[in-house]
């Protein structure tokens, strides 16, 4: 059967599936160009066409599974409540045992971004996307009265900084933590970087007469 002509926009999307799902399954530094073409059946000649080199594939592919995550955290924090509850939400769903990217394509990607200056700028990129999306609610937290926090941005980094580290030990060595261990602590992160007492009900500790 003739495969269906997809438009060069389609073509691209096709391709940094593949291509994230062949990292995923292999890692960056075994991933062929070979591996993505044959993966859809196409030749590596179309592959190289949309992007010139495994470098430019893997930079690409990195940008388009962080984003489809940025796009749900800007949903989450933009949604119509507390700035507690949706940085609870947000904490919880970035946290390793939520529905957050695939840590270890992250993993990979920090990995061979040692290497790769494009990579590099690409995932310095994303992460302080990550960042500012925090801060931003944060800070307006704090301005309401919700929390007290002097410094969102380093609030903001902390929080990130630590769950990154939880997920590259829980993703290192799988089993070695219990996912409500995971939650509790990351509920306990955000808690004290808030000034909230850190009994796992975020929403019911903003100061009364706000």
């Amino acid at each position: 059967m003739a495969r269906v002509r997809l438009s060069v926009a389609e073509r691209r999307e096709e391709l940094l599936r593949a291509a994230v799902e062949q990292i995923e399954a292999r890692g960056v530094a075994a991933v062929r160009i070979a591996d993505v073409a044959s993966a859809l059946g196409v030749s590596n000649a179309l592959v190289l066409y949309h992007f010139s080199s495994k470098e430019q594939l893997v930079a690409a592919a990195f940008a388009h599974a962080a984003e489809g995550d940025l796009a749900h955290l800007r949903r989450l924090l933009g949604r119509r409540s507390s700035a507690v509850r949706r940085l609870r939400a947000a904490v919880r769903w970035y946290a390793p045992t939520g529905q957050a990217k695939g840590w270890r394509l992250w993993i990979e990607g920090w990995a061979a971004s040692l290497r790769d200056p494009g990579l590099r700028r690409v995932a310095a990129s994303l992460d302080q996307e990550w960042k500012a999306a925090l801060t931003r609610v944060i800070a307006e937290g704090a301005a309401a009265g919700e929390f007290r926090c002097a410094d969102p941005a380093a609030a903001a980094w902390r929080l990130t900084a630590f769950l990154d580290g939880l997920a590259v030990q829980t993703t290192a060595y799988a089993g070695s933590l219990s996912r409500t261990a995971m939650l509790r602590w990351a509920d306990a992160a955000l808690a004290r970087e808030l000034n909230l007492p850190d009994d796992g009900e975020g929403e019911d500790n903003t100061p009364s007469g706000t």
